[in-house]
């Protein structure tokens, strides 16, 4: 397996972290748009990307031009409170003017198995994101790669994995596999709060976590609000 890069960028305080992000996805999106007339970015859930949302929704930029995609999503119904899309649609999606067929929802409702091989087919055609956006969990995963599940490392694993085990409610879901999120120019670890420390000090240790998988050529950079040591 190709051996990760990180490059750290450590924030005293959470609103600093969030107004670089905003920056810097903004730069992204422009570079994208102007050399390909779109932007790819793939979505995440938890707190720290919900607050990155809210803000986003003041970006200036021509939505027209980005899509959306989701790293994981829970099975659950459509709409749904817990579901990654509801939050993003409701802290920004919701407030912006992308184009609706150009917002990827994973169809999660349909089991993980169905909703997998769906997804796979939706992003079949897409060779390469513009930007990954990930979480870190205090075990060590992100989207919904968990220690010790198939998280599809190999090059001929499928792009789009059903969960069926997963160690935190519920127990199916649906996650790209670390060797298609590693396929993107641009992958953000977004890792703040007390809880993330020990998940961090395993990932420099050499534990081999999901986290680690995630292998893209440029690397991947981890923003946190926390000294990792």
């Amino acid at each position: 397996m190709t051996q990760q890069i990180v490059h750290r960028h450590v924030f005293e305080q959470q609103d600093a972290l969030l107004n670089e992000l905003f920056q810097q996805i903004a730069k992204v999106a422009d570079e994208a748009i102007r050399q390909h007339g779109k932007f790819r970015i793939v979505l995440a859930g938890g707190r720290t990307p919900e607050a990155l949302y809210k803000k986003l929704v003041h970006l200036d930029t021509d939505w027209n031009h980005w899509f959306i995609y989701f790293g994981d999503e829970r099975c659950l119904p459509v709409d749904d409170p817990d579901r990654n899309d509801t939050m993003a649609r409701v802290a920004w999606l919701n407030q912006v003017g992308i184009p609706p067929e150009q917002i990827f929802q994973i169809p999660a409702e349909l089991g993980a198995e169905q909703g997998a091989i769906h997804y796979r087919q939706t992003i079949a055609t897409v060779v390469t994101f513009h930007l990954v956006l990930l979480g870190i969990g205090e075990d060590g995963h992100t989207a919904s790669l968990f220690p010790g599940n198939e998280i599809g490392i190999t090059t001929d694993s499928p792009d789009v994995l059903a969960v069926m085990n997963a160690p935190k409610p519920p127990p199916e879901r649906i996650s790209l596999s670390a060797s298609r999120l590693s396929r993107s120019e641009h992958v953000w670890f977004l890792a703040t709060g007390v809880g993330k420390s020990k998940a961090l000090k395993m990932w420099d240790s050499g534990v081999g976590l999901p986290v680690s998988a995630i292998t893209p050529f440029n690397g991947v950079d981890l923003y946190t609000d926390r000294p990792d040591k």
